[in-house]
């Protein structure tokens, strides 16, 4: 996961947003700094049928013509059914921790976070690699919050293309700015272990506020996440 500061952007693509603090703010003792944990607005994680599972864990063996009593598998149901719950009810933690912010003209990026989720068309795998970048405005969102966020929405059935859109809406909704950027490469198991049977990466982008309309700004935002 790699972090990236980039202070003087305001002063080439003229982005910053002044809110009053004066220059001594800069130099604001780390013991001043306020913690803010946002309030939880996200939906309650999802259940799983657990006892279900163990039933149907067994049925598919039985379907794809094995016997589920014979040594090997006879704790494979169990095995299924555990990871159907660790993954569906996955919790992330704490996801709104943010910090009070002593400048606005900055892009924050983070990059590197990879995520597995499930493709819903097929429930086959697919790995993510995450990148994010933002605009501050008040506060500032704590840096392992990015890939709660990620991992949030990835443990649930999906479509590469909604897990961007809702991490995107999630760090809106925190950090209070509209100016999000999200880039998503994915790999897809759908493709690459049936039908075609090619690998191939999937790249898909949201851009929010003046990451889309500032050309400039959301060319230096590609080249941060590439470096």
């Amino acid at each position: 996961m790699v972090l990236h500061l980039d202070r003087d952007h305001s002063m080439n693509n003229g982005h910053a947003q002044h809110n009053g603090h004066k220059e001594d703010a800069h130099v604001l003792d780390r013991e001043q700094e306020q913690v803010i944990v946002t309030e939880e607005q996200r939906p309650a994680a999802a259940k799983v049928d657990y006892p279900r599972l163990l039933e149907l864990g067994r049925e598919l063996l039985v379907a794809l013509g094995e016997n589920p009593d014979r040594e090997g598998l006879a704790g494979t149901p169990r095995r299924w059914a555990d990871w159907w719950r660790e993954f569906i009810e996955y919790d992330p933690g704490t996801t709104g921790t943010t910090f009070s912010s002593v400048s606005t003209d900055q892009i924050v990026c983070v990059s590197g976070m990879r995520v597995f989720s499930l493709c819903e068309h097929h429930l086959l795998p697919m790995w993510c690699d995450v990148a994010i970048g933002y605009i501050p405005g008040d506060t500032v969102l704590g840096l392992s919050k990015f890939a709660r966020i990620a991992h949030q929405f990835a443990h649930q059935l999906q479509i590469q293309e909604r897990l961007g859109q809702q991490i995107a809406d999630e760090v809106c909704r925190i950090t209070g700015t509209n100016h999000v950027a999200v880039i998503i490469k994915g790999e897809h198991l759908c493709m690459s272990a049936r039908g075609i049977r090619t690998p191939g990466v999937m790249t898909s982008s949201v851009m929010r506020g003046s990451f889309r309309t500032d050309r400039d700004l959301r060319a230096e935002f590609m080249q941060m996440i590439q470096s």
